[in-house]
């Protein structure tokens, strides 16, 4: 949409000139072609010039006061391309809009509700289009978490279990298409403390799977839909939810995915995160985060537990190990250097295992990573962060903090 508005505008301020040479003999004296032809180039050059300038102007200034406050906004928007790169998707170009607002105006304590809608496309064939968000009530009785995505990707399989993924014999590509929608409704029971019921459907596919790995599926279908229900508890003292500086989060997810709401694997999941977030010294802030999931009874092998993503253990590949159950921490110390930029480090460790006496230090696996930060809206971060693994580095591009 955005070239043919370009073209249409070029066309318009180059008829213009044209118009104005041929009207502005006042005298009635006759114009030569030349002259008429040489003003009209020239017109239309210094009219681009000037557009260009006014424009590449007024996006600078997008960027430079994008992180201004107004209190008098009903919903502050900002909007932010990324281009980026990854060894496995390759060169790509991210667009992110977020939204913060208030249901309650009037109440200057009522945390702030926020809103995103991504996308991205890169060079190796990812395409994704998302939407998450959290939204607080008035009086902060009740509050609803939500997320929606669909993607597709060629991505690798090693297997389930550590061994496997320790493997790099193993790695089978093929491709993925998922689609995953999830609520989470709360009810305040005491002073930043909730519960009630989250509610999620999946939909995953592998598609074009090299021949040779096909075994490491285990037999189990390529084609999953799964409906689970269950109950959550939250308890978040968080000063602000996408950036926090200070407070304690608690979050407790029991679910059930059982035969009856039609789903072939049946198993239930209890998802426990505990967060923290504490003022070191100036422009310092540690932040720590522990986080288990237990699966019992039969999850496919797309809804195992895993190592890595965007948000934990960053730099590993995601699902390249996954097993029924996981246990990781990270601790992460963010920075804030000069004006709009800050940097951040993190350490973190990991392990996937079937069930706990299975657990060994030998499989635990490490992470280490360094970020830069850049505050686009106010509080609102972009984060750069490259990860380093035991099997290697990864180059992240998003938006808030990871946890």
């Amino acid at each position: 949409m955005l070239l043919p508005l370009i073209l249409a505008a070029g066309v318009t301020y180059a008829m213009q000139p044209q118009r104005r040479v041929a009207l502005s003999a006042d005298t009635l004296q006759p114009v030569s072609v030349n002259e008429t032809v040489t003003a009209t180039v020239s017109d239309s050059a210094s009219v681009d010039t000037a557009k260009r300038r006014n424009f590449l102007g007024r996006v600078l200034d997008y960027f430079r006061n994008s992180n201004g406050t107004n209190q008098n906004k009903r919903f502050d928007f900002g909007i932010l391309p990324g281009p980026h790169f990854s060894s496995t998707a390759g060169l790509g170009l991210g667009v992110v809009a977020t939204g913060l607002y208030s249901m309650e105006r009037g109440d200057t304590l009522l945390p702030k509700s926020n809103v995103a809608l991504y996308g991205d496309m890169t060079t190796k064939g990812f395409l994704m289009i998302g939407l998450k968000g959290n939204n607080f009530f008035p009086k902060e009785r009740f509050r609803l978490d939500y997320r929606l995505y669909i993607y597709t990707f060629p991505t690798s399989f090693w297997g389930i279990g550590y061994e496997n993924g320790d493997n790099d014999a193993n790695e089978t590509s093929y491709r993925r298409l998922r689609f995953d929608a999830m609520a989470r409704f709360l009810v305040r029971i005491a002073p930043k403390t909730y519960v009630g019921p989250i509610v999620n459907f999946q939909y995953v596919k592998a598609n074009s799977i090299a021949p040779e790995g096909l075994h490491l599926f285990q037999g189990q279908d390529l084609n999953i839909r799964t409906l689970t229900a269950g109950f959550s508890f939250t308890y978040d003292t968080r000063d602000f939810i996408l950036n926090a500086k200070r407070g304690w989060f608690i979050q407790l997810d029991q679910t059930f995915t059982p035969r009856f709401l039609g789903n072939d694997y049946c198993f239930s999941t209890t998802d426990l995160t505990i967060s923290s977030y504490r003022k070191v010294w100036r422009g310092g802030v540690l932040a720590g985060e522990w986080h288990s999931k237990f699966n019992y009874g039969n999850p496919a092998w797309c809804l195992l537990s895993e190592v890595g993503s965007t948000n934990r253990m960053r730099g590993y590949f995601e699902g390249r190990y996954r097993d029924k159950n996981i246990m990781e921490f990270q601790l992460e110390l963010r920075q804030h250097v000069w004006k709009r930029n800050g940097i951040v480090v993190w350490g973190g460790l990991a392990q996937i295992f079937p069930e706990v006496k299975a657990m060994r230090w030998r499989k635990v696996l490490l992470n280490a990573g360094i970020g830069y930060r850049w505050e686009f809206r106010n509080r609102v971060n972009v984060r750069m962060d490259y990860g380093f693994t035991r099997n290697g580095g990864g180059f992240m591009f998003n938006i808030n903090e990871a946890f």
